[in-house]
């Protein structure tokens, strides 16, 4: 199979999922598992961007606290000033990227373990500031009264109610996860990536070439903080009260665990993690006090079975259909 129909292959495969996500409200009516559906999209979001960062060698373990930066400033700029969500969601996702370069300056000093340990004083520093405001954010008690998503009133068609249904709210998601998703993967294939990549593999050597490594790691830190952001102001309009506990250290190691169990080296990866593991404890909810060990079995199975990750099998499979493909076209030619 050659690379045209590879690309082909991909599209039509990308295309069917996306038919597919379009589809599943007509057979999925049950309020439950389109609220786990919805949750699912806002953390795949926050999982792509986190590994938006990991390209450029950066693990963060401050992910879900630029979540909850991008969640909070949405929601009081809506409650307090009385702005459509429509304009303090992406004000979230900036005012994230904003604190993201801010934080990603003085970052660029240290690399590898000592990366992660700072980017996790700051994610608690973040969490604390949410309870010293507490005028604002509501402190540990949590912020009420957050403005739903407004309708849609779109001439000649019925208008767009949010609260009337879930239905509304997941075609919301699915087209904001989709158009985050495109972008990151434009931004991973362009020369911004490659960058990162070759940061990743050896900053002496892409310094050595022309690479500003300060530069494009701080650059990849605020892509991450912002979409990371933008995933918080979702989740805060859809769900209308905020705690801070919510993006606490504990919701942090979790989006990294998404991207390392869905395997880091795919873009697809997170993707796959977040799905399999958001989805799958709540379908165990029933039996909640296994919850933790049905989670702590697929992680086991993943780390002793799939090094590379669920998606990581995806590809190994993939490429030996491609390569014995490649082998019998081989044999027909000679």
């Amino acid at each position: 199979m050659d690379r045209e129909q590879r690309n082909w292959t991909r599209t039509g495969i990308g295309a069917g999922v996306v038919i597919l996500l379009l589809l599943i409200p007509f057979f999925v009516d049950s309020f439950y598992y389109l609220h786990t559906l919805i949750i699912t999209l806002i953390y795949t979001i926050a999982a792509c961007s986190l590994r938006t960062i990991l390209l450029s060698g950066q693990i963060s373990i401050a992910h879900a606290a630029f979540m909850g930066l991008g969640a909070y400033v949405s929601a009081i700029l809506a409650k307090e000033l009385a702005w459509t969500p429509w304009l303090t969601i992406p004000l979230g996702g900036l005012a994230a990227l904003v604190v993201g370069v801010l934080a990603g300056v003085p970052l660029t000093r240290v690399r590898a373990i000592y990366f992660s340990m700072v980017s996790l004083f700051i994610g608690l520093a973040l969490v604390a500031l949410m309870g010293v405001f507490a005028d604002y954010t509501g402190g540990d008690i949590g912020l009420i009264g957050i403005p739903p998503l407004p309708a849609i009133a779109i001439p000649g068609l019925p208008e767009v109610n949010f609260l009337s249904s879930k239905i509304p709210c997941y075609y919301f998601f699915l087209l904001l996860t989709l158009l985050c998703l495109l972008i990151l993967h434009s931004l991973e294939n362009s020369r911004v990536g490659m960058r990162w990549k070759a940061i990743a593999q050896s900053h002496l050597v892409a310094s050595s070439v022309g690479i500003n490594e300060a530069g494009f790691r701080v650059l990849a830190l605020a892509v991450g903080c912002f979409f990371a952001g933008i995933a918080g102001a979702g989740y805060a309009h859809y769900n209308m009260v905020l705690t801070r506990s919510s993006f606490g250290f504990l919701s942090s190691v979790n989006l990294l665990i998404y991207v390392l169990v869905g395997g880091a080296t795919s873009f697809f990866g997170p993707i796959v993690g977040t799905v399999v593991l958001v989805i799958v404890p709540e379908t165990f909810r029933w039996m909640k006090t296994f919850t933790p060990f049905v989670f702590g079995g697929i992680m086991l199975l993943v780390v002793f079975f799939m090094p590379h990750g669920i998606a990581g099998l995806f590809d190994q499979l993939k490429n030996r259909f491609f390569q014995k493909d490649e082998t019998e076209r081989s044999g027909n030619v000679s």
